[in-house]
């Protein structure tokens, strides 16, 4: 890393933090979170991250980090949500070696890590302490943390409050190390229970309870839109002011095994109502990185998978689709 870059680091930490403390103290009195401020502006999301696309690297996965970073490159996107988690593009365990390596290796080709995808949940837990600790010092200022499941045998009120706690305490751990942890909304049951944050609200609610600039919500508009059918731009509203990151793919209902299911597509061929989407975000001034999903078949790399089944060429061009329809959808919104 050379002098300019860790003087860059430094000094864009050192301000974060000025403003969180600030933040904190009653600097800034006048602007409670319930108030039109937008809290992702004290942790981070700086306006130059507005809007920026990242490829989410699962799906890039089976390119080592010098192919990721030209095929992103070659795509148009700006930069990456790399996956820093177990069967990731960087192994949690590894990350004081290889995070630094897969930064720099986007960055010469022009491109940036926007955001990690992790399975931070613990603030306890070392390791992911360290991959806070290693992502921070590289300049990366969003994450997306580990996911949290109700208890069928348990009351919802009694999760509630277990799952407060420990978002509390992360939150805590993310401002020592000056990064904004984002909670995903995620539809479904898929074994261990139903997640927290599926229904919006009770994420909403928990994040407003812990007030802290440096926890929020990565939004899903798809697991929104499944959830909340038609009722998704009520828990939009009710969480705009803790979104700090976004994710994007579409999805349509199609039966399989016997019942109807949500089933991933490429981008506007599907049911999720972007238009609305962009539209509110402008409107409640949401100005975040986006993170571009790919989970419909793509020859094994919807899922990760480190060989393709089909060419590869064929892989890139569907993405490059689905990138192009995004820019058109932001450009109509006047996002872009």
């Amino acid at each position: 890393m050379t002098t300019t870059r860790r003087n860059f680091i430094a000094k864009s930490v050192l301000t974060t933090a000025g403003v969180a403390a600030g933040f904190k103290s009653g600097l800034l009195k006048g602007a409670s979170i319930a108030d039109d401020v937008h809290p992702a502006s004290f942790a981070g999301s700086a306006v130059t991250d507005a809007f920026k696309i990242c490829i989410f690297s699962k799906h890039l996965q089976w390119l080592d980090y010098q192919g990721m970073a030209k095929a992103l490159a070659d795509m148009g996107f700006d930069g990456a949500d790399l996956t820093v988690r177990p069967g990731g593009h960087v192994l949690p365990e590894n990350v004081e070696k290889d995070l630094p390596k897969a930064v720099e290796t986007l960055e010469k080709q022009g491109k940036k890590v926007y955001m990690i995808t992790t399975s931070v949940i613990d603030a306890d837990d070392p390791v992911s302490e360290k991959v806070l600790k290693t992502a921070s010092s590289l300049g990366i200022k969003h994450y997306r943390t580990g996911y949290l499941y109700y208890n069928d045998k348990k009351p919802v009120k009694d999760d509630v409050a277990v799952f407060q706690n420990k978002l509390t305490k992360l939150a805590a751990l993310n401002e020592k190390y000056s990064i904004s942890g984002e909670y995903q909304n995620h539809s479904g049951n898929y074994g261990q229970g139903v997640y927290f944050g599926a229904p919006v609200w009770d994420l909403a609610a928990a994040l407003e309870k812990i007030n802290s600039p440096w926890l929020g919500s990565q939004y899903d508009v798809y697991h929104a839109t499944v959830e909340g059918a038609n009722a998704w731009t009520v828990g939009l509203r009710l969480i705009s002011r803790f979104i700090k990151s976004a994710d994007i793919k579409d999805f349509s209902w199609m039966p399989q095994d016997v019942k109807t299911r949500s089933v991933t597509v490429p981008l506007g061929e599907g049911m999720v109502d972007f238009k609305t989407f962009f539209t509110l975000l402008k409107e409640y001034k949401v100005n975040v990185p986006l993170s571009m999903h790919f989970e419909y078949p793509l020859g094994g790399s919807e899922d990760g998978d480190r060989e393709l089944t089909m060419k590869k060429e064929d892989v890139l061009a569907a993405m490059k689709k689905d990138l192009d329809t995004l820019k058109k959808y932001l450009n109509e919104a006047g996002l872009s």
